[in-house]
């Protein structure tokens, strides 16, 4: 059975090619539509196909409040003033994206995922919020976050940093400091540097970032070094040796005998001494009794006040490594 149609190939040719003339000249693309059971943050990123860039005005209409804060960031400064290139000129729309699909319907929630958002309330991906970033930030940033421990824990760079953030000089932190913005997460760390014997992060004399490197780096726990010892060299200098005499657990790690970020006993120890030399030095001729101030030594002696100040390095002074003649005892 043939279908009769009231219109002429000719008016269908001719209807075909006045709609493609108008979708040319509007801008008008058709949406995809999300495949059956795709994730939601997929299908809403999808909502923005098409989009055309609307200009800051048009934003600033509605969001009037928002851009007089971000007058006063320094991304403001940048895009409004000293833009690179045309994308930063678009300002709002540099990071956020084109807008003109956000205008059709913005009041409407499903209507999110036509523009990028940098909260995890909003429902944009973490890998499309960091992209944005990335973008322009491309120096190290870029090159080592990619598999950093950060990445891989789906960290976001808006869970540090707030580019719309007014009380943060440096960085565009999210708290008023590096500190406080790290121990957002790490509250282990927080508790060691209140213990007695501490780096002095507290004091304002150190920061989290002048040993780790936030945006990753090539090293375990994110340091700004190839290893443990060569970051602590970096301040403690005088332990670096090459030494005549070295102590290998020291030349090893320095974590074998400190703990980097606090402890309840003096210089970082994890152990207190002697109790720290014990665990490696517990044979004769010092047994763990040569300790006990109750006690003789050897033949019946006295326990003098070397032994009684219960310390190795009473008479070991140089534990971390020695040049003198005496030998490996690191006496001298």
């Amino acid at each position: 059975m043939k279908y009769s149609s009231p219109f002429s190939i000719a008016q269908v040719g001719i209807g075909v090619g006045i709609f493609a003339a108008v979708a040319l000249l509007s801008g008008i693309v058709a949406k995809p539509v999300a495949a059956a059971g795709a994730k939601p943050e997929a299908a809403a990123m999808a909502n923005n196909s098409g989009a055309v860039y609307v200009g800051e005005a048009v934003c600033i209409a509605c969001h009037a409040p928002q851009a007089n804060q971000f007058t006063h960031t320094q991304h403001a400064n940048v895009f409004r003033l000293n833009p690179k290139n045309e994308s930063e000129k678009l300002s709002c729309e540099t990071c956020h994206g084109p807008g003109s699909n956000h205008l059709k319907d913005p009041a409407n929630p499903a209507n999110r995922g036509s523009l990028v958002g940098f909260t995890r309330e909003w429902g944009t991906p973490v890998e499309k919020q960091n992209s944005m970033c990335l973008s322009c930030h491309q120096g190290g940033q870029a090159m080592f976050w990619s598999g950093s421990a950060h990445a891989t824990n789906q960290l976001g760079c808006s869970d540090c940093h707030n580019p719309m953030a007014k009380f943060s000089a440096s960085g565009l932190l999210k708290k008023p400091t590096i500190n406080e913005t790290c121990y957002t997460c790490h509250q282990h760390q927080r508790a060691e540097f209140a213990k007695r014997s501490h780096m002095p992060l507290p004091e304002g004399k150190m920061t989290c970032a002048d040993c780790h490197n936030p945006h990753g780096a090539t090293s375990k726990s994110l340091l700004k070094a190839d290893s443990v010892n060569e970051l602590c060299y970096n301040c403690h200098t005088e332990k670096r040796g090459p030494f005549l005499w070295e102590h290998a657990p020291v030349r090893e790690n320095c974590l074998t005998c400190h703990n980097a970020h606090g402890s309840n006993h003096d210089k970082l120890l994890t152990v207190a001494r002697p109790f720290s030399c014990q665990q490696c030095h517990g044979n004769p001729p010092h047994q763990a009794n040569l300790y006990n101030a109750g006690q003789s030594v050897g033949g019946g002696a006295a326990v003098n006040a070397r032994v009684m100040g219960r310390s190795c390095q009473n008479c070991h002074t140089q534990i971390h490594g020695s040049n003198h003649p005496a030998g490996a005892r690191f006496q001298r």
